[in-house]
């Protein structure tokens, strides 16, 4: 049985005087890694802030679980990461993790159990300015999992990193996603795509495509999702074309 966490109906969002999301509608499931993937500036980052209610809607409804996106009863059940790590340089992994706890009202046992998760162990002492990019990473994703999410929100968690660590990566998520969490990853890396259970392609502030990796490619009759993107821009060009 599905079990929709979070539901968007007809979301419309300005940003600078420019319309940035036009009309979205989406959902995304419990126990699962959903993947939003898009080129720089189509929108990904608005979305996401809208899930977890810190972007102000022109019209429509984001809701988690029934509740309105940014309610105080979800701010412990949102784990938010974004492009920009939250950690302090001058701070160990854990001296960061024990501030973000106290602050965020996580329960005794989680610094540890998110060091742990995210595989810092060994570096838990260390001062994150010292870190290699992919450790500031983790130590940025230890973050948001402090309140063990229902939702987790991951803007671009992976740009930058080396191969074998978005590899790491993406079985975390695939981890705590079989553990009940709903997973929402953004990434402008096309290659990424066969990663997520389910895929939601957007353009311009649109979704162009919504189903599974496998599914998007045999409808769009390429190999690749990179093939399978270009292919429904240049129709919906063609449909833009026509309409005028």
């Amino acid at each position: 049985m599905v079990n929709n966490l979070v539901e968007v109906r007809d979301l419309v969002v300005d940003r600078g005087g420019r319309r940035v999301l036009h009309g979205l509608g989406l959902t995304i499931e419990q126990g699962s890694v959903t993947g939003l993937l898009g080129p720089s500036g189509c929108g990904k980052s608005t979305l996401m802030r809208a899930l977890v209610g810190v972007q102000q809607l022109v019209s429509g409804s984001v809701s988690i679980d029934g509740l309105e996106a940014g309610s105080k009863p979800l701010r412990s059940r949102i784990g938010y990461s974004t492009q920009a790590a939250s950690v302090y340089d001058d701070l160990t992994v854990r001296e960061n993790l024990i501030f973000f706890a106290r602050v965020l009202g996580a329960p005794g046992d989680a610094v540890d159990e998110a060091i742990t998760t995210v595989d810092l162990a060994s570096h838990a002492d260390q001062v994150v300015g010292r870190l290699s990019g992919g450790q500031r990473s983790r130590s940025n994703l230890a973050v948001a999992l402090l309140n063990r999410p229902d939702l987790l929100v991951l803007d671009e968690p992976t740009v930058g990193l080396d191969p074998v660590l978005r590899r790491d990566l993406w079985a975390l998520f695939h981890r705590l996603a079989d553990a009940g969490a709903a997973v929402f990853v953004s990434s402008h890396v096309m290659d990424e795509a066969d990663r997520c259970d389910r895929l939601l392609l957007m353009r311009e502030g649109r979704i162009i495509a919504d189903d599974t990796p496998q599914r998007i490619r045999e409808k769009t009759r390429t190999d690749d999702i990179e093939s399978a993107f270009l292919a429904l821009v240049d129709e919906d060009a063609g449909d833009e074309g026509s309409a005028a």
